[in-house]
């Protein structure tokens, strides 16, 4: 299981493109640059307080959108059906496996 910060990374990643721009912005401030709060709502002119409720609103957008989709449940099988793949150590499923995975 991914820690929270992962699991929010691998959501911007998957289903970003879903959320408004303020809202991906606040994420990625958060998540991917490690800015606190306060330090988000001095950028975008807030208050700590609104900072808070919309990542917690934009958090729970992110888990509705993975429960309805689950496109991170997925991938992360297919991950894993690649690494058994790979360990049979024979050389064309390994090319073929390599081939699949740079379409993720």
């Amino acid at each position: 299981m991914l820690d929270k910060t992962e699991r929010m990374n691998a959501f911007l990643d998957f289903y970003g493109m879903l959320l408004t721009e303020k809202q991906q912005s606040v994420l990625n401030y958060h998540y991917r640059e490690d800015f606190s709060y306060s330090e988000i709502a001095e950028l975008i002119g807030t208050s700590r307080t609104a900072v808070y409720d919309l990542i917690k609103r934009s958090e729970a957008l992110l888990e509705y959108y993975e429960e309805k989709m689950q496109l991170l449940k997925r991938y992360q099988l297919r991950m894993k059906c690649y690494e058994k793949l790979n360990a049979l150590h024979i050389e064309k499923v390994t090319e073929i496996v390599a081939e699949c995975m740079e379409t993720e």
